[in-house]
């Protein structure tokens, strides 16, 4: 047991990350210290808002080629190799005695934060940070304990972030100078050689991806809201499909924006605030968003600052166009408090399908709902990621969230499933992408049909609707809605040449297929059946 004092003689237990000199740790700091030290350390520059703007150097996103989780006994037969790239026991011993004494006689700030609004599952988790702003960071995305559980705080979870720590890949066995190393049997990730915040969120959801499905408990790659008869909705969908403008209802009450539980007590944040995207962030588009990010301390990520001014420049995607805001869930006016809500009445499946196939909304079939959350579909376009061209480009990731899940997607498929069936939960599949052709030919969805069908969903209108079914897809979608152009629900019928539709459409189904076919091993015949049938599609 190694007993360590930390600023003036609070204690702490640690054996994870045992340093032998402790005197310059910061331990649980509060928002005003956080701030006040990232500005003194010129970690970054304070916006004309109050927001802190920090730039992230090299490294504007996750790096993904650099994430290795330990393969030994426990995990060589519960994780999913297939898409986990892996590292030994002995290089892991090496990279942690490493860290240790690269973070020896540093200033270090340590976090104590839960994952997760529900008592009985929620996380402790332990965070050495090299910056400050990564700590007032973590605290907002994470959930600060009240002061009697710090007195009692027991981490099961260590997580190491040192960006200038730089690995030697072949001492670790890793890829490059950047790390990111997981060991799921002892309970510690680390992390070096890049300064983008978001690798620390991620690096819980991941363990909790790995640790709650044995406890019966959805890891969910989400945002949820909730209306005022209980009745909770989630919405699962990859970047730059809606998932938190949608959820973000003024009708309704924010629980969170990206990850979320289902356990036997309802659905429950992960997280105690907001990540979002910021690139060309209007306060009429999203006000709720707008306002929060341009809120004192909150944190700026590559946002660019107007010369002078000081100004935060949404549109400005010099940096990168994976500019974000960071802010604690109160600066979400009518945020839920409590960051839980009893089991879903629907789930909504997000995908914006620029290739303009999809009908805007879909009822789905529960077979039809694993099939889609296995699928993972959206497709990207110019603007929303670095190297995508002018045509789109179909992206399928599982679970909507396969990097931050370890175990087989057919585990959360399943476990998905059956929490369907036992809560009679209505599913919907939502494209905010593109009607009237494919992307360059066709318009974007209108949002107001969008939030309109939505709506409709989420009240129980549609589901005494009169429905057809469609002819590629199989799934059921309403004939017309007051207030929604009755053509859009047809999207054969929006384009100027329905033999082009046919060609694009069987294009699709195509690649639906080719990406499911890695799946079909591990699901029921009635979920294969699910899939989209090409001789129905070229007709």
């Amino acid at each position: 047991m190694t007993f360590v004092a930390i600023d003036g003689g609070e204690q702490m237990v640690d054996n994870t990350f045992a340093l032998k000199q402790t005197d310059k740790l910061h331990l649980n700091n509060s928002q005003a210290e956080l701030y006040e030290f990232a500005v003194a350390r010129s970690e970054g520059r304070v916006a004309a808002t109050g927001a802190l703007a920090m730039e992230t150097g090299q490294h504007t996103g996750r790096s993904a080629a650099d994430k290795f989780i330990v393969r030994d006994t426990n995990t060589e037969q519960s994780i999913w190799w297939d898409n986990s790239a892996s590292i030994t026991p002995e290089q892991f011993d090496r990279l942690h005695a490493d860290f240790l004494a690269h973070a020896e006689n540093s200033e270090l700030f340590v976090q104590d934060l839960f994952a997760g609004a529900d008592s009985k599952h929620r996380l402790p988790v332990r965070i050495y940070l090299e910056y400050a702003w990564h700590a007032l960071f973590i605290q907002y995305l994470l959930r600060k304990p009240d002061p009697e559980s710090l007195n009692h705080f027991k981490p099961q979870l260590t997580i190491v972030n040192l960006p200038s720590f730089h690995a030697d890949p072949a001492r670790h066995g890793v890829s490059s100078q950047t790390v990111i190393a997981c060991d799921f049997s002892r309970n510690i990730v680390l992390i070096g050689g890049t300064s983008y915040a978001g690798e620390t969120k991620k690096s819980v959801f991941s363990f909790l991806n790995y640790l709650l499905p044995q406890k019966g408990v959805m890891p969910m790659h989400c945002s949820a809201n909730v209306g005022p008869d209980d009745d909770s909705a989630i919405f699962f969908g990859l970047s730059g499909t809606g998932k938190t403008t949608l959820s973000n209802d003024p009708a309704r009450t924010l629980i969170g924006d990206d990850e979320h539980g289902w356990s036997e007590n309802g659905i429950f944040n992960f997280e105690g605030g907001c990540y979002a995207k910021t690139i060309n962030l209007s306060a009429d588009a999203e006000p709720a968003i707008y306002d929060a990010t341009n809120r004192w301390a909150a944190v700026l990520e590559n946002v660019v600052l107007k010369p002078g001014t000081r100004e935060p420049d949404y549109d400005d995607g010099t940096l990168t166009q994976n500019t974000r805001s960071a802010y604690p869930m109160h600066y979400v006016s009518g945020a839920s408090e409590t960051a839980r809500a009893g089991h879903p009445k629907n789930i909504v499946m997000l995908c914006a399908d620029a290739f303009g196939v999809l009908p805007p909304i879909a009822k789905l079939s529960p077979s039809q709902a694993m099939y889609h959350f296995l699928s993972g579909y959206t497709a990207k376009v110019a603007g929303t990621e670095k190297g995508v061209g002018n045509k789109p480009v179909a992206t399928f990731s599982t679970c909507f969230g396969a990097p931050f899940m370890p175990r087989h997607p057919s585990v959360y498929g399943n476990l998905l499933r059956s929490l369907i069936a036992a809560h009679d939960v209505d599913c919907w599949l939502v494209n905010t992408g593109w009607t009237g052709g494919k992307y360059g030919t066709g318009h974007r969805m209108p949002i107001d049909a969008t939030r309109r069908l939505l709506d409709a969903a989420l009240s129980g209108a549609l589901k005494d609707a009169a429905m057809r079914v469609d002819p590629v897809f199989g799934f059921e979608v309403p004939r017309k809605l007051a207030g929604v152009d009755e053509q859009i629900l047809n999207p054969r019928q929006t384009w100027s040449d329905p033999r082009a539709y046919d060609v694009q459409a069987k294009a699709l189904v195509e690649m639906f297929n080719e990406n499911f076919a890695r799946f079909e091993s591990h699901v029921d015949a009635d979920v294969k059946a699910a899939a989209p049938a090409l001789p129905v599609a070229a007709e």
